[in-house]
């Protein structure tokens, strides 16, 4: 058995602990708790660590504009495809995806197997990587998702001034990009992580290695199968996890890639599973929406998909991830990443084209029945 499906194994083995785990962690503030940890301790501690570890030059500064040009190219697809998906334009549906599938938690879902299979390098430059992301979840999404509550209440006075700035100032005090930037000071002034006390380095490097166990443990706990619903969030995760495949497929075959690390990346990091960010605005706009009694009928998002959307999409862009690294080289080729694409946005159209029959064949027998 190859050391990469051992290696896949042995973490699969972590996430069903954590599955087994859930009815001795069913309330939420265990949940809660064991993400604290995760966000807050283990996840800043293995990023400091992998940026002290690397020399970053100035040409990686272009990550974050990568990432967040990702996002923007997922919004527009979404904006276009989705209604070929069956999604009404204007819809709660509709606002709910737009918000969601352009978004990445790459901390959750993808940071602990780029270090465990790639290395701290490629665990700094994805990294560097998600500052973008954070500008498009924090501050985009929240300018999107007040336009739209906006446009639907029209009596409502524009004063979002004052939670923009909050919004920037929750970003720059996240522990994540406040190591960001010491580990980026550090290195500015010649610092690495041999250079800092021994016993600081050694208690960092302690809270490094909770990393991979916690998150995994965390992915089996959180997992929630609701059967309903599963097939169509499956089909647009699938939608997502497709398009996102052909992105990374046309940046590999016209970016020149300095390494087989480099180009996995490329492919692994786009796939990280739909941020709680964009969740968190729309939180707010459906609680203002209770508190305005001259609030619109229908509701800007649609909360319920949304949960669930999150809820199934850690699972499902844990085992896509899992999937290219155990895979070996095969997707460090492009024209395999595109077939992957491919494959999955035809598997992602399955239940639109069955529906699709379906209604299809109902209209044909009431016109049967008519002309009778």
């Amino acid at each position: 058995m190859s050391i990469a499906i051992q290696k896949t194994l042995s973490l699969l083995l972590l996430i069903g602990i954590g599955f087994f785990l859930k009815s001795k962690l069913s309330k939420e503030e265990h949940k809660k708790g064991l993400k604290i940890i995760i966000l807050n301790i283990a996840l800043p501690a293995i990023i400091f660590v992998a940026l002290l570890k690397i020399d970053i030059q100035p040409d990686l500064l272009f990550l974050p504009v990568l990432a967040l040009v990702f996002n923007l190219v997922m919004l527009g697809v979404s904006k276009y495809v989705l209604p070929l998906y069956g999604i009404d334009n204007d819809s709660p549906t509709m606002r709910t995806l737009m918000m969601l599938l352009p978004s990445l938690a790459p901390g959750l879902s993808c940071f602990p197997f780029l270090v465990e299979y790639l290395g701290d390098e490629a665990l700094a430059m994805g990294a560097l990587a998600d500052i973008g992301n954070k500008v498009f979840v924090l501050i985009l999404t929240y300018l999107l998702a007040m336009s739209w509550y906006y446009k639907a209440n029209k009596s409502v006075n524009h004063s979002g001034n004052q939670k923009i700035k909050g919004l920037l100032l929750s970003m720059l005090n996240e522990p994540i990009n406040m190591v960001m930037i010491v580990a980026i000071i550090l290195l500015s002034f010649g610092f690495t992580l041999e250079s800092l006390p021994l016993f600081l380095s050694e208690a960092i490097i302690q809270m490094k290695n909770l990393m991979t166990p916690l998150i995994l443990i965390f992915i089996g706990v959180a997992a929630v199968l609701k059967w309903d619903q599963l097939k169509m969030i499956v089909a647009l995760l699938s939608f997502r996890s497709g398009i996102t495949f052909i992105i990374s497929g046309l940046l590999v075959m016209l970016v020149p890639m300095p390494n087989e690390a480099a180009v996995l990346l490329a492919v692994v990091f786009p796939q990280s599973a739909c941020s709680f960010w964009p969740y968190a605005h729309m939180s707010a706009v459906s609680g203002m929406e209770k508190l305005d009694k001259k609030a619109a009928h229908e509701e800007t998002f649609d909360m319920g998909l949304g949960l669930n959307i999150l809820a199934v999409s850690l699972p499902f862009s844990t085992l896509v991830i899992l999937g290219v690294f155990s895979s070996g080289s095969y997707f460090a080729n492009p024209y395999h990443i595109l077939l992957g694409g491919a494959t999955l946005m035809v598997l992602a159209a399955i239940p639109v084209v069955v529906q699709l029959v379906k209604k299809t064949h109902v209209s044909y027998e009431l016109s049967e029945e008519e002309s009778e």
